[in-house]
């Protein structure tokens, strides 16, 4: 299984972006997840949104929740809708993978995921 994440890139506080993650290799059944996790600079990596390949289950971080969306296309790669975007969401956001089915504490803890994609810088300016 391979990712590849992009997207990334410089945005203004209060603007918008969206992240892609291509999937390739990836025979995934509706209980596999894919997911978003960030890390900014100095800090532990963190959970940001998650969703299952069949699309009907999503997970947020709080400090997401209503900000941000996750989805995914019928071409195996799942977006990141990233709104009203603030300075703390400045990082290197990663999309990962694994085979569910998962609780909803294993969606978030990243040792959970057996695939990683490279990150992709984001960085919000105030």
């Amino acid at each position: 299984v391979q990712l590849q994440a992009s997207g990334g890139g410089l945005v203004q506080a209060g603007g918008s972006l969206r992240l892609s993650c291509a999937a390739s290799g990836w025979s995934g059944r509706s209980d596999y997840l894919i997911a978003w996790f960030r890390q900014a600079r100095g800090k532990e990596r963190e959970f940001v949104a998650a969703i299952t390949w069949s699309g009907v289950n999503l997970w947020y971080a709080d400090s997401v929740k209503g900000r941000f969306t996750i989805s995914r296309d019928t071409a195996n790669t799942v977006y990141l809708e990233m709104n009203s975007m603030k300075p703390e969401d400045t990082a290197v956001y990663y999309c990962a993978a694994a085979h569910g089915p998962c609780t909803d504490y294993d969606t978030m803890n990243l040792s959970e995921y057996d695939y990683w994609g490279q990150g992709t810088l984001v960085t919000v300016s105030s």
